[in-house]
């Protein structure tokens, strides 16, 4: 599973509604044991309105049970 989410330095709001940001680890401690973080990157979007937004972007693989 491929995710993108604000990163743990990134807005605290989107459209004036709170976020949740994410790191390495607090991805997954949300996730906990049902996923392995295989590979991750940051990424920084400038926004129309010129301002820069911090993400977090994440290949993930679900474990088998």
């Amino acid at each position: 599973m491929v995710m993108s989410t604000f990163a743990a330095d990134g807005p605290t709001q989107c459209s004036g509604l709170p976020v949740v940001r994410y790191d390495e680890a607090s991805l997954q401690r949300e996730l906990g044991d049902h996923f392995d973080l295989v590979e991750h990157e940051r990424e920084s979007h400038q926004t129309p309105f010129g301002t820069k937004q911090e993400f977090f972007n994440a290949l993930l693989r679900r474990r088998d049970w």
